[in-house]
Parts: structure tokens; C-alpha cells; sequence
């Protein structure tokens, strides 16, 4: 067997290593707090254990990925108006109940940091790291007159909800959250 002989073999090897590997799909349709982190951690301790994780953000959980600076965004009033309530980032989720005009995510942060628990931002950098693909869906971008540049950096191009089915449809795991 020759060296290249091995090397092709080798290289066969590891994709249907990697075709095999299970995939795991999550839909993060809620930009509230209570509802990232368990998209977060979900997809990282997926990706720990050796899967395949792609999170699809749709709608409100675009949110999770807009840029801390990313300001009132949208071409028309509506899509400014939704940009003014929903400023979006990791650091300014709120709660879905508890809210307490935004002393529940502060409590919330702050118990985290005293049990340790790592904050959606890093745990959204951890995915990256982790090579947990990250796909904001173009449709709702569109809706709601985000660009690439409102998003982090980092994340894999804009999917429609068909692209979404498709990874779902031989995922061992799919989660809507």
C-alpha cells in the first residue's frame, strides 16, 4: 500500500466518520434569557458529546445573536420600532416571566455568577469554538431589516426554514425552543 493509497483511505475514513457523527437541530425562536441558555447549553454539551449541532435562530431569537452595538436597525418605521423594544444582544435579554422591569435577568445573571453557570455570551462563544454551526434565518432578517452587520461576527450565512427541515429531517435530535 502506498503512502497515497493510505492517505485516501485515511481521508475516507474520516468523512463517513464524519457523516456519521448525529446531528442535533435546534430552533431558537425566543430572545428571552430563560430561553438562550438552555439553547446554549443544549448545543454546547451536543457538540461536547461529539455531534453535529446547528441552531437555527428564527424570529425572536435573533436576538441572541445581534451585536450589543448594533442600535436601531430596519428601513421602515415598523422595523424600527421593533429594532427600539428589541435591542437584542446576549448582555440585554429578558426574562419571559419575572421580568420585574429588569431586575429578574439581573437577580438571574447574578445567581449564575455565584453557581458558576457561564453567561449566554460566553456560552455563544463556546459554540463558535466548539464548531456548533450558528444560522440566522434570512427570512426573519428580512422581516425585520437586519443585516449581517446587526449580527456577531462569526456565524455561518443565513438559512431559510426549508435548510432548517432539511438538517431536522435526519437529525437524531431536534429541539424547538
Amino acid at each position: 500500500m502506498t503512502a497515497q493509497d493510505t492517505a485516501t483511505e485515511t481521508a475516507a475514513d474520516q468523512q463517513a466518520e464524519d457523516s456519521a457523527a448525529e446531528k442535533m437541530v435546534i430552533i431558537a425562536a425566543s430572545g428571552d434569557l430563560d430561553k438562550a441558555w438552555p439553547v446554549m447549553i443544549l448545543a454546547t454539551t451536543g457538540a461536547a458529546y461529539g455531534m453535529d449541532v446547528t441552531v437555527f435562530f428564527t424570529f425572536w431569537g435573533l436576538e441572541i445573536l445581534k451585536r450589543p452595538d448594533s442600535g436601531i436597525t430596519g428601513d421602515d418605521w415598523r422595523q424600527k420600532m421593533l429594532g427600539v423594544f428589541k435591542k437584542g444582544s446576549p448582555d440585554k435579554l429578558g426574562l419571559s416571566t419575572l421580568n420585574f422591569a429588569g431586575m429578574g435577568p439581573w437577580m438571574m445573571k447574578g445567581l449564575a455568577t455565584d453557581h458558576n453557570v457561564a453567561s449566554v455570551g460566553e456560552l455563544l462563544e463556546l459554540a463558535q469554538d466548539m464548531g456548533v454551526k450558528l444560522w440566522p434565518c434570512q427570512m426573519t432578517m428580512d422581516l425585520m431589516g437586519l443585516s449581517n452587520d446587526d449580527l456577531i461576527e462569526g456565524l455561518d450565512n443565513p438559512a431559510g426554514a426549508g435548510s432548517a427541515i432539511s438538517l431536522m429531517k435526519d437529525a437524531s435530535i431536534s429541539l424547538f425552543i
